[in-house]
């Protein structure tokens, strides 16, 4: 399977339309809708419902789709990282996270390093913890920011000199507004929004003493923000982290911490065994410099 007929995929399937995709690669559309069905019987599938003005995807199309974009990404990824002079370093980095006061730290790092070499580029992926080691698994990342515990069979790993705290997000006009810190008991009967991730139910039930599935769940949220709107409407109550969403001034929204304290620490990893382009290991290096001076301050 050439990587150029999964590009014109990617087209078509964005497009929607072959003339359309055609037209956006600068081909015929006789060439392309050869290519794609030279692809489908390469396959030995149908990847294409073909309407009289659009096209959409089969279930094996969808598929496709996803694993395209993951397979494209990475050729890029790989070819960007070998287009270097001898006299500067230059590359790609990518890295995952999810919402954190960590990405400080990456932020900090990578100023440094634009320092001494500007022609770095970096690409950021927000996602929760699965969706990250998914796409650190695939070799789409480099780097990934998640909560402990890592899987230290997997992947090597620094940890962060930043620690998040949850508490639950709440409009200001709440009954629970009220109180300093929030317990268990408080969140027995409430509706309650909790993250998606899976190590985020283990920390959580922990702190319950109980299942969380056994709570008043009326959603799941991925980013944070679309949770803070749902808490500015009364919606219900969102078990998060500190520091994430604006709370003061004008915000409908207040921050109460739990009790008791339940802190997330962070690290950030990446697969055993990866080569690392250099501009990926020029930044591991930074890092590695920067964690050191901030536990010597």
């Amino acid at each position: 399977m050439e990587v150029r007929l999964l590009r014109y995929f990617i087209a078509v399937a964005n497009q929607q339309n072959i003339s359309a995709a055609a037209q956006y690669l600068h081909i015929s559309q006789p060439t392309l809708s050869r290519q794609l069905g030279e692809l489908e019987d390469e396959l030995n599938t149908t990847l294409f419902i073909r309407g009289n003005r659009k096209i959409s995807l089969t279930p094996e199309g969808q598929f496709l789709l996803k694993k395209a974009k993951e397979i494209v990404q990475l050729v890029d990824k790989t070819t960007a990282n070998f287009n270097q002079t001898e006299e500067t370093l230059n590359g790609e980095i990518y890295i995952g996270a999810g919402e954190t006061e960590a990405m400080r730290m990456v932020a900090k790092t990578l100023k440094n390093l634009f320092q001494s070499f500007p022609a770095i580029q970096f690409h950021l992926y927000s996602g929760n913890a699965d969706d990250i080691t998914e796409k650190l698994d695939s070799g789409i990342l480099d780097f990934g920011i998640v909560i402990e515990p890592a899987d230290k069979q997997k992947y090597d790993y620094l940890h962060l000199p930043a620690t998040d705290a949850w508490g639950v997000l709440m409009h200001k006009n709440s009954p629970l507004a009220k109180k300093d810190v929030i317990t268990p008991k408080d969140l027995t009967d409430k509706p309650l929004l909790i993250s998606r991730q899976t190590t985020v139910d283990s920390e959580l039930s922990g702190w319950l003493g109980k299942n969380i599935t056994d709570l008043n769940i009326i959603g799941t949220y991925n980013l944070l923000y679309n949770a803070a709107c749902m808490a500015e409407e009364e919606l219900g109550y969102v078990l998060c982290l500190d520091h994430l969403v604006n709370t003061s001034g004008n915000s409908k929204l207040c921050f109460k911490p739990l009790s008791p304290e339940l802190e997330a620490n962070l690290n950030i990893v990446w697969k055993k065994h990866q080569v690392l382009s250099n501009a990926a290991q020029a930044f591991l290096k930074q890092l590695r410099t920067n964690i050191k001076m901030d536990r010597e301050s």
